[in-house]
């Protein structure tokens, strides 16, 4: 009959195990009262260590007197977020593992895990869906309705809807933003869409050159947003017109729109929501995430909230300019124009924002407001 040769490693591992069972019992002899001790050529039972009172909640030296090298206490703390001694100037660098915490569509569990739960659970797949769908609600708006056309034809009188400051702030904004929208969507979704197709290694080059586009542009994005907000916040302010277009949708399901002025009730909403609100969120929290607070001490809980309420804004900000940006090219005859050029013809005004063109005719307002002072222009009269 032939033996079977035991590994030297196993055997090594049985003698181990004897010598931490006999290193036990030792222990647990010496702490035993001399009352307890079993008459002699009695067996004795050996107790287990986790038995004993107080086991959870010892420290390490204390562990070393029953169980010499197991550093269960330590880990657990660890494992708790306690902060370690490092000989590194940042202190977070004693932290290996982070506290625990609990965020919204997430478990109770360590801060880094929660993170990533609340990015890949709820931000990712909520917000991507939400952006889907706004396109396809354009999609459908546009080949079931159509661009708004105008009712009256074109009369060749021009009036100066945005200066030429105004554009150039406009352009740089959107300009930005665009590229923002797009180099975050792609770092956020493109490995569940563009990586199956491209491959991993287009798609790393691709995502590399990208978070920089993104990092660079987020500063130009931050002062042409500022620069808009001041640019445009007067004629944005809340008008007792506005709420009879928000009742009657602007006139959307009728042949008319509602009577505004300058900027109507949805425009507004989208400046006060997307611009100023989300705008401004977004603007702050990325400044925090490019690290160019200062005085902010950037520790990694921090930057997880940071990432995520930028995220979180940043796809509502897309979904909620994706209509702006339809309603300011294709789906208004003649918007695109208006800002390209800086002007709009009378016909344009008089039909999308009727209250606007009254108050030029009437001379309260300039119909060119580039012109120097010195030189005004004579409000354009209604012809018949």
């Amino acid at each position: 009959m032939s033996t079977i040769p035991i590994p030297a490693a196993r055997v090594l591992a049985r003698l181990a195990a004897l010598a931490a069972s006999l290193t036990v019992a030792a222990a647990l002899a010496q702490q035993a009262p001399a009352s307890s001790a079993a008459p002699a050529g009695e067996p004795r039972t050996l107790v287990d260590a986790a038995s004993q009172p107080g086991y959870a909640t010892q420290n390490n030296a204390e562990r070393a007197q029953v169980q010499p090298g197991n550093n269960a206490p330590m880990w657990r703390q660890v494992g708790q977020g306690v902060e370690g001694v490092v000989n590194f100037p940042y202190r977070e660098y004693g932290v290996l593992i982070q506290p625990t915490v609990q965020y919204p569509g997430a478990a109770a569990t360590n801060a880094g895990e929660a993170w990533r739960q609340v990015r890949n659970r709820v931000i990712l797949p909520y917000g991507g869906s939400l952006v889907l769908i706004v396109l396809l609600a354009v999609a459908i708006f546009y080949f079931t309705k159509g661009p708004l056309k105008l009712h009256a034809p074109e009369t060749g009188r021009q009036i100066e809807r945005f200066t030429a400051f105004e554009r150039a702030a406009h352009w740089a904004n959107a300009t930005a933003f665009v590229l923002l929208a797009v180099s975050g969507l792609v770092m956020a979704l493109g490995q569940y869409v563009l990586r199956p197709v491209i491959g991993a290694t287009l798609f790393g080059w691709l995502t590399y050159a990208l978070k920089n586009v993104h990092n660079f542009v987020g500063p130009l994005f931050a002062v042409s947003l500022v620069i808009v907000i001041a640019a445009f916040v007067r004629d944005n302010l809340p008008r007792r017109e506005d709420w009879a277009w928000l009742v009657r949708f602007g006139g959307l399901f009728g042949d008319r729109e509602v009577p505004s002025h300058r900027f109507n009730a949805g425009e507004k909403i989208v400046f006060w929501a997307g611009v100023f609100v989300l705008g401004l969120v977004v603007v702050g929290s990325g400044l925090v995430l490019d690290k160019l607070v200062p005085g902010l001490e950037y520790l990694r809980a921090q930057m997880q909230l940071a990432h995520m309420i930028h995220a979180s804004a940043a796809l509502l900000m897309v979904a909620l300019f994706i209509g702006h940006i339809y309603m300011g090219t294709v789906g208004t005859e003649g918007a695109y124009r208006a800002m390209k050029t800086g002007y709009v013809d009378e016909t344009w005004a008089r039909e999308h924002h009727q209250l606007w063109y009254e108050d030029i005719q009437a001379g309260r307002i300039p119909a060119e407001r580039s012109t120097p002072a010195a030189q005004p222009v004579a409000p354009v009269r209604a012809t018949t």
